[in-house]
């Protein structure tokens, strides 16, 4: 008996896709500094990177002396270059730390925070048998108000043995990633930002109510320029952006997913493990951080104090 084989089809692939929006893999920009930037050696102290883009330990500094006109320089330089910068065993007493901000400016105050010893400290305080606080979410500082502030001073008092690290990202690399169809989108576009969503967790309308006077919503742009480097930067966030102006709802919610999402990349990021005395020294205008939950049952109790900025642009 004959047998006929049949040739078999060419293979074709199947047809597969991810979900519109997706995040990628591959190969990103990762400039950390503006273009035409030089880089320059720093005088005044020793510094060590922590991560390409984002992040670096600063040491032979004492933070409970003054600043000379020249290490200010020289420090807001490393913290543009760098974006967040940490200083280890300083501990410093609360109003060190104020002083130490107020070489950047005006002190902010928060009354929807828990307070310190005075109106320009805030204390977290959380582990044990403490109330819930403000933390694992990806966010930038107060972007609900006219003038975010510009950065913040955040040292930690209680460190628990394992966990209770904090992570920051670079809102410029995340912006410089973006796909040229989502920046022609968002350059010229503006977001409401309000603080309703990011206390509403904690608070009730009886706390928050008498709070909305003070604090309406506000308008920023959903890429913002540094007002110091010029550089364009992603400043949307989960915390306290509500919609897109002049885009309907559905469309709003889907693009802002997508842009809060970007804080997510590995590479983008620092983390940096906590010790007592420890001192971080953010640039709120460029970053997002996020503080990781993973501590309990112990205790971690930190304070930070904030400077006033500008109005976004």
């Amino acid at each position: 008996m004959t047998m006929t084989v049949t040739p078999s089809a060419t293979p074709v692939l199947r047809d597969a896709r991810v979900p519109a929006d997706g995040m990628y893999e591959g190969r990103r920009t990762l400039n950390r500094l503006p273009e035409g930037t030089r880089e320059r050696p720093y005088e005044l102290f020793d510094i060590a990177p922590q991560g390409r883009l984002i992040g670096a330990e600063i040491s032979g500094v004492d933070l409970s002396r003054p600043l000379t006109p020249e290490l200010r320089e020289e420090l807001n330089r490393a913290l543009l270059e760098w974006k967040v910068l940490f200083f280890r065993g300083q501990g410093i007493t609360s109003q060190q730390q104020r002083d130490f901000a107020a070489n950047w400016g005006e002190l902010e105050t928060n009354p929807l925070l828990a307070r310190g010893s005075s109106a320009e400290v805030v204390r977290f305080e959380k582990g044990g048998s403490g109330a819930p606080t403000f933390e694992n979410v990806w966010h930038t500082d107060v972007t609900f108000r006219e003038r975010p502030a510009l950065g913040a001073v955040l040292q930690l008092h209680e460190v628990p043995p394992v966990g209770g690290d904090t992570m920051w990202a670079d809102m410029a690399a995340a912006y410089d990633n973006l796909p040229d169809s989502v920046k022609a989108r968002i350059d010229d576009a503006t977001a409401v930002h309000d603080f309703i969503p990011g206390f509403v967790r904690f608070y009730g309308p009886e706390r928050l109510i008498p709070m909305q006077e003070e604090f309406p919503p506000v308008e920023h742009p959903v890429v913002r320029t540094h007002p110091e480097t010029g550089r364009r930067m992603l400043f949307v966030n989960t915390s306290f952006t509500t919609h897109i102006v002049g885009m309907d709802r559905d469309e709003s919610d889907r693009l802002l997913s997508f842009l809060v999402r970007q804080a997510h990349v590995p590479e983008y990021q620092v983390r940096f493990r906590w010790q007592a005395g420890d001192i971080a020294f953010w640039d709120n205008r460029a970053t997002q951080h996020y503080a990781v939950d993973d501590y309990a049952p112990h205790r971690r109790v930190a304070e930070r104090v904030a400077i006033a900025g500008d109005r976004p642009f």
